[in-house]
């Protein structure tokens, strides 16, 4: 099945569950980080999906991979702040830890078979 809208992508699904996750995990976070710690992880979160959707729209395919490729750089930034949540022991991050690899390894793959259709 052809993807209609960025909604239907599988990759996207899975992205925007772990954002739902991630904001109910920071919900948890000490106070004195809702402007620090659980800030930067929401945000870059919610870069992961939003990323996912423009670039889908985009139709020049440099325009897409660039918009999946800071989608993966995001991921990137997310995977250090759970190490650093990890640490200072605001949280497991097991289990985001694992679906941010999950979500990483898909969007990687969505992202060359994009690129090798277009040839």
């Amino acid at each position: 099945m052809t993807a209609k809208t960025f909604e239907d992508l599988e990759v996207w699904k899975l992205a925007h569950q772990w954002v739902l996750d991630v904001y109910a995990a920071s919900s948890t976070f000490p106070k004195s980080q809702t402007f620090g710690l659980t800030s930067q992880l929401r945000r870059a979160a919610v870069s992961v999906p939003a990323n996912l959707a423009e670039g889908f729209k985009k139709r020049g395919l440099p325009d897409k991979a660039r918009f999946y490729n800071i989608s993966q750089g995001s991921l990137e930034e997310c995977r250090y702040y759970l190490i650093l949540i990890r640490d200072l022991g605001y949280a497991d991050t097991t289990q985001l830890s694992q679906d941010l690899d999950r979500i990483s390894r898909m969007l990687d793959a969505y992202t060359r078979a994009v690129l090798q259709n277009s040839r």
